[in-house]
């Protein structure tokens, strides 16, 4: 399946928008457990981080760095590039987004004992994540704001009309 026939819909997400949805997820976790750490699933789960890590007054900062695709393909496995030492328990285990689910069971096999949170979430991965701020569907991409620029856009009845 193409990317073109699984995403329908986009949401575009500005670097103001990040932030407020980091500082969202920071306020959600302030009373959960005063974390060791935060360990950040690259790339994504960097930016919003380093927002958290402020947020929560946390000075240690490790990560777990994984591939799963590229700008361009999908890949079918999940490569291990940099691993965590220890079970994760007392961390905070941070990423932007789970999808499919794949890349956070990687990670739960890695650190079990983690808290895993990510700022936005889809239902296929939603039920591995234990914290999460914004919901959307699984038939949506979601554009992050290192991921984009500002260009013009068809408006959406226009769309509609070319569809048809």
């Amino acid at each position: 399946m193409s990317a073109q026939e699984k995403y329908k819909k986009t949401y575009p997400i500005s670097w103001d928008q990040l932030h407020r949805d980091s500082k969202a997820l920071a306020w959600r976790l302030l009373h959960i457990a005063d974390f060791k750490g935060i360990i950040a699933i690259t790339r994504g789960g960097m930016v919003p981080a380093a927002i958290i890590a402020r947020e929560l007054d946390i000075r240690l900062i490790d990560t777990i760095c994984l591939s799963s695709y590229d700008w361009k393909n999908r890949k079918g496995e999940v490569d291990t590039l940099k691993t965590f030492d220890g079970n994760g328990a007392g961390w905070l285990l941070l990423d932007d987004l789970v999808d499919t689910g794949r890349t956070a069971q990687v990670v739960r096999e890695i650190v079990p004992k983690a808290h895993f949170a990510t700022v936005y979430a889809k239902p296929a991965g939603r039920p591995l994540v234990d914290t999460f701020i914004t919901e959307v569907s699984q038939d949506t991409w979601i554009l992050f704001p290192w991921d984009t620029e500002s260009q013009f856009v068809i408006p959406l009845a226009d769309r509609e009309k070319t569809d048809k």
